[in-house]
């Protein structure tokens, strides 16, 4: 979910999927918190159908703070018979696709990274296993899957990350079936040197249907 603050407020967006259509939809904040009359909005990406099935979504936004590089944007979505898809936008506002199988037994994922070169992404799955998954930019699209734990992970429905002082990830996992969270501190992505620090339980009751993360346009994110 992208929060992009302006003189007014903040406006918010980002990935819905209805029946098997994607959309983009948000709405405005004023600076009083309150949502604005009116400013809400959903716009049909692709209504040829076919997302019903997909599990989850996630935007890699990247722009450099100094530099000529400018940005770059990619969206990534894992459907349910394990098929990782990324869609990136051309010049004409169109999206040419790259996918990649093999991720059948992944629960969810959390972007972790995102750099000139690659995206990276913490996964877990259904066996307890946590791994990372490194992208590159380049196509077509090839995954570099590393272990960081093998087993302990298997009941989070939801993994959302943020950035966690220079090179780490604090990392929120929720389990759906207990209406639980737990946060970890993560070092820098290292396989299964990586260091994992448990914070403990998150206090309340998580039984919302779906979360995401907030981020701003410019959202540093080095885990790996």
């Amino acid at each position: 979910m992208l929060a992009e603050p302006d003189p007014g407020g903040i406006d918010v967006s980002g990935y819905v999927i209805i029946g098997s259509t994607l959309a983009h939809s948000g709405y405005r904040l004023n600076l009083s918190g309150e949502v604005e009359p009116d400013s809400s909005f959903l716009d049909r990406i692709d209504g040829g159908g076919g997302y019903g099935d997909f599990v989850t979504f996630e935007e890699s936004r990247y722009q450099e703070f100094t530099g000529s590089f400018g940005r770059r944007t990619a969206t990534y979505g894992l459907r349910s018979d394990g098929v990782l898809f990324r869609w990136i936008p051309t010049s004409t506002g169109q999206r040419r696709t790259s996918s990649y199988p093999g991720f059948a037994s992944v629960k969810t994922m959390a972007l972790i990274s995102k750099t000139r070169t690659y995206d990276t992404f913490l996964a877990n799955t259904r066996g307890g296993a946590l791994y990372t998954v490194h992208i590159p930019t380049t196509s077509p699209m090839k995954p570099v899957v590393k272990p960081v734990r093998t087993r302990t992970w298997q009941g989070f429905e939801f993994l959302i990350a943020q950035k966690c002082g220079i090179r780490g990830t604090l990392l929120l996992g929720i389990d759906k079936d207990t209406q639980s969270a737990y946060l970890y501190a993560v070092g820098h992505a290292n396989g299964t040197a990586t260091v994992i620090q448990g914070l403990g339980k998150v206090p309340g009751t998580f039984n919302d249907p779906v979360y995401f993360r907030w981020a701003l346009p410019i959202d540093p994110l080095f885990g790996e």
